[in-house]
């Protein structure tokens, strides 16, 4: 009795795949929606403050526990799919990982950013941050059009 390969099990596992894919990408926005919020919170206490203290805790657990593991698994399960699926030559996917890449990006910085803030760097405005904000819901909404439609 031969065991099964690899593709005969990922193309059982494949909706289980997928399911994980969007549930990580769910938990990654959301953070990345949450992120620039809590520095705008972070920025409006009042410097060396027990509040202050309070948010850099905050930002970093939302960091470490949310954020980064979920960025990592989206990767994991997103190229696992375009890989099992054969969608690697399909111009949607490469405008999607263009989109993906710079969302990847977009979470780097606004981890260096919280790091400044810990180090009590406030270098952006809040206003900045309040139209930051509204990245990753632009890069999303582009993202699903291209997988839903995938237009090319």
């Amino acid at each position: 009795m031969s065991l099964p390969s690899l593709e005969y099990i990922l193309s059982v596992t494949y909706l289980w795949i997928k399911a994980g894919h969007v549930i990580f990408v769910i938990f990654w926005i959301a953070g990345l929606f949450l992120l620039p919020r809590y520095y705008i919170y972070h920025q409006e206490a009042a410097p060396g403050s027990q509040e202050e203290r309070r948010w850099i805790d905050r930002e970093r657990k939302l960091r470490m526990i949310i954020l980064t593991p979920a960025m990592v698994l989206v990767w994991l399960f997103g190229l696992t799919l375009a890989w099992q699926g054969g969608f690697f030559t399909a111009g949607w996917l490469h405008a999607k990982l263009l989109l993906v890449l710079g969302l990847s990006a977009y979470h780097g910085w606004m981890v260096g950013y919280g790091k400044r803030l810990a180090r009590g760097e406030r270098p952006v405005s809040g206003r900045a941050l309040r139209i930051m904000n509204e990245v990753p819901g632009i890069a999303t909404a582009a993202i699903v059009v291209l997988v839903i439609v995938k237009p090319f």
